[in-house]
């Protein structure tokens, strides 16, 4: 079992306490009637600066049986792509891996391995299981976790999950876990912010990988979102479509080193 590393810090420890939580932020009153889509993108920060957001975004669209959690791997510990088979537990109960899917995409992938250790530590993946918990009786996930890697790698990822998941015969969720631009100025990461996400909703991967790279972008899960951009282009995704962006100032209020976060709707 992967027991919780960052309940009672990033979001309630105690069961009552999250769930009551969780259900506040699904009471937006803006929140829009779910839709279908291939995948989302949700930020992971603790839930006082980004649970609204990241509760927005995933109440968004349809929630299957079947998620596929794609996180960056920010503890360095265990291999570049790393898939956990353990059940993990959260405040709200256990969540059951996904065997078949799992034992698919590794045999498609040799690079893709079952390492524990990779996600012993990290919180990339375990903040987002409450809100799906809670929209998803029958849940079961994947969870990934990704290092860094090359352009190539990343298009050797998104085919080997494609095939897995074209294999699986059932609907499947990808979720992408990232934060943006780290601990600069809120003008500054604005406009950094913006060139990644003209990258995301233009549909575009490989500019999206290069110009995180050329303009010293901190977005920790551009390797998941540029591998699930892949993914879903191979799926047959069309429009990828802004749901919000904030940073940790709108409730901080210090503006001086901001993160910023965004939430994405891939269909």
């Amino acid at each position: 079992m992967r027991d919780p590393v960052v309940a009672g810090r990033f979001y309630p420890a105690d069961k009552n306490k999250l769930k009551a939580a969780v259900v506040d932020y699904f009471k937006q009153p803006e929140q829009k009637t779910p839709v279908e889509a291939f995948a989302i993108i949700a930020p992971h920060a603790g839930y006082v600066y980004s649970g609204g957001l990241a509760a927005k975004t995933i109440n968004s669209v349809c929630i299957p049986e079947t998620v596929l959690l794609l996180g960056p791997n920010h503890t360095g510990q265990g291999s570049p792509a790393s898939l956990s088979q353990q059940d993990w537990s959260t405040p709200l109960g256990e969540v059951t891996t996904n065997s078949e899917l799992i034992r698919l995409i590794s045999q498609q992938n040799k690079n893709i391995v079952i390492d524990e250790t990779a996600h012993t530590l990290e919180h990339s993946l375990e903040v987002q299981l409450p809100f799906l918990q809670v929209l998803q009786d029958m849940l079961t996930i994947v969870p990934l976790t990704l290092g860094q890697l090359s352009y190539a790698r990343c298009e050797e990822i998104a085919e080997s999950l494609y095939r897995s998941i074209s294999a699986y015969h059932s609907t499947v969720l990808i979720l992408a876990s990232t934060d943006m631009n780290h601990f600069e100025s809120r003008s500054v990461s604005q406009a950094k912010d913006k060139l990644a996400l003209n990258a995301i909703e233009a549909m575009d991967p490989c500019t999206l990988y290069t110009t995180v790279q050329k303009n010293n972008i901190s977005m920790c899960g551009v390797i998941p979102v540029v591998i699930t951009l892949l993914l879903c282009l191979k799926m047959g995704a069309r429009t990828a479509t802004l749901v919000d962006y904030m940073d940790s100032g709108d409730i901080s209020l210090d503006t001086k080193q901001v993160v910023g976060y965004a939430g994405v709707i891939i269909q």
